[in-house]
């Protein structure tokens, strides 16, 4: 069946394009016509939808929630006011999804007759976590790794002074593994598996490329930015924890952000609160007072494989590609 179906598309579009061969314009035709019709289908639903219930709040779920370029322009395009996504919007989400409908239907075991006070999920830090201990017992078992690579080691206690550390460190250009707290939920790196860089640079898209991931040049970058600068720099003023939205970037503020600016003008934001991140929002502050930008820039922790999820991960990738430092919690390792 597949074979089949496989070998009428071939004959419709064309042959399929090999791992690392060359983008030709008819892909990008390809890519472009699928994603403007995606849109006009889309959109025509939202405004039925809309039509029949009245209702200015929307909330999608399923693989095609994960559409960030199309759910940018729901306010553009339709008449709903609030748009809810969630961090992991694809069949993964079930699992969340269920366990959050029986916790409202029992407490404690026992069924629940009126409604439980609303929960909505506002971060997607629900993952593992390791201990301090944990990460320093890694360490000492991988010191031989470390020496080989010249690598520098320590501790720091003081919240502030790692980030303000950490923050310098991008200003120059380095490129940092970020490895902090309960991993994300959902497909997005969220500032606890994340690998950041400075937005301001316009080779740093390169020099991610280059050092760790070697993924295709169309393939933008994202921001992170301080939520409560998001209506400086966007076109838009929206919530977007979960880096689920495209917005167009303010014209003017483009060309001092050219890693995290598509060749369209436009970025996959993650707005960052210091209430559900207060460290990340910290290091971001960081480099806020720094430069005047209060955003970083916010790709995966992986070299085209899983997300890391474990401390032992995030080491191995950081010390078989050419990242610059790594931060495992309190933990600071440079080359």
């Amino acid at each position: 069946l597949f074979r089949s179906r496989k070998d009428a598309l071939e004959s419709l579009l064309g042959p399929e394009r090999a791992p690392g061969a060359p983008l030709e314009q008819r892909h990008r035709d390809l890519a472009r016509s699928a994603q403007a019709m995606y849109e006009e289908a889309f959109f025509a639903m939202l405004r039925a939808l809309h039509a029949s219930y009245q209702c200015p709040r929307l909330a999608l779920s399923g693989g095609c929630a994960m559409n960030s370029v199309a759910n940018g322009k729901v306010y553009l395009n339709s008449p709903f006011q609030s748009l809810y996504l969630p961090a992991a919007a694809g069949d993964a989400g079930g699992a969340i999804g269920s366990a959050m409908v029986v916790a409202r239907q029992f407490h404690n075991g026992e069924p629940q007759v009126a409604n439980r006070e609303r929960f909505v999920m506002d971060h997607a830090y629900t993952g593992p976590q390791s201990s301090d201990e944990e990460i320093r017992a890694l360490l000492k078992t991988r010191a031989a790794d470390l020496a080989a690579e010249n690598c520098a080691t320590q501790r720091c206690d003081d919240e502030t002074a790692l980030c303000q550390t950490t923050a310098q460190a991008i200003t120059e250009g380095k490129v940092i593994g970020w490895f902090q707290g309960r991993m994300e939920w959902g497909p997005r790196a969220l500032g606890n598996r994340s690998i950041l860089g400075d937005p301001r640079r316009a080779d740093m898209k390169d020099i991610l490329n280059l050092k760790i991931k070697r993924r295709e040049s169309f393939r933008p970058f994202a921001p992170s930015i301080l939520r409560e600068h998001v209506h400086e720099w966007f076109e838009q003023d929206d919530d977007v924890p979960f880096m689920m939205q495209v917005f167009q970037v303010r014209e003017d503020k483009r060309p001092l952000v050219p890693a995290t600016t598509h060749v369209d003008g436009s970025g996959r934001l993650q707005t960052v609160h210091a209430h559900t991140n207060p460290r990340y929002h910290r290091l971001i502050s960081a480099f806020h007072a720094l430069t005047s930008v209060p955003m970083v820039l916010n790709t995966s922790f992986n070299e085209n494989e899983p997300v890391v999820c474990r401390p032992e991960e995030a080491l191995d990738c950081f010390l078989r590609t050419k990242m610059d430092v790594l931060v495992l919690g309190d933990w600071m390792i440079r080359r």
